[in-house]
């Protein structure tokens, strides 16, 4: 069975991305992306700040969800990674296939040219998954090394959430 993170990591085609700048202030941007399970690729361009700032520091933070008309439905994945550009050219090649089959609009495009853009790949590692529909406040933190992921410590529902639950029983 598919792990909850994954299925919001295949449902989803933007995410927002923090990285570091220069003076220490967290810098937070949109960019495409696709994914291979818990690895994320996305592409950018090399004059971007964005770009320099994973050069200076590779850790990032990621999120995405999306809006929903009920609570109950929340569901949204929060990670920490590290990112680095690929290099490798048939790697690239595989990066670039998976980013334009989730982004139609890119299947007319050639692979950008390297000397322009990075194309980046993030490996999550701390992820925080919500889901909301397991019940209010139901989060889940785990740790993701090289092997599958490990859950550390349990599934937890916040106080609010159990209240927010309790308030909706009556």
């Amino acid at each position: 069975m598919e792990h909850v993170g994954i299925t919001i990591l295949n449902a989803h085609r933007t995410m927002a991305i923090a990285t570091t700048r220069p003076d220490g202030w967290s810098q937070t941007t949109i960019v495409g992306y696709a994914n291979a399970g818990f690895d994320v690729y996305f592409l950018i361009f090399r004059s971007s700040q964005k770009f320099q700032n994973i050069q200076r520091d590779n850790r990032v933070s990621i999120a995405i969800g999306h809006e929903t008309s009920e609570l109950g439905q929340l569901r949204a994945l929060y990670a920490g990674a590290c990112a680095e550009e690929v290099t490798d050219p048939k790697k690239r090649e595989l990066a670039w296939s998976l980013l334009s089959q989730r982004h139609p609009n890119l299947k007319e495009f050639e692979l950008p040219d390297a000397s322009e853009t990075a194309m980046m790949h993030a490996a999550c590692k701390y992820l925080s998954v919500l889901d909301y529909t397991q019940g209010l406040g139901h989060t889940e933190n785990l740790t993701l090394p090289a092997a599958p992921p490990q859950v550390i410590g349990q599934a937890k529902v916040d106080a609010w959430g159990a209240a927010a639950g309790a308030k909706g029983a009556s």
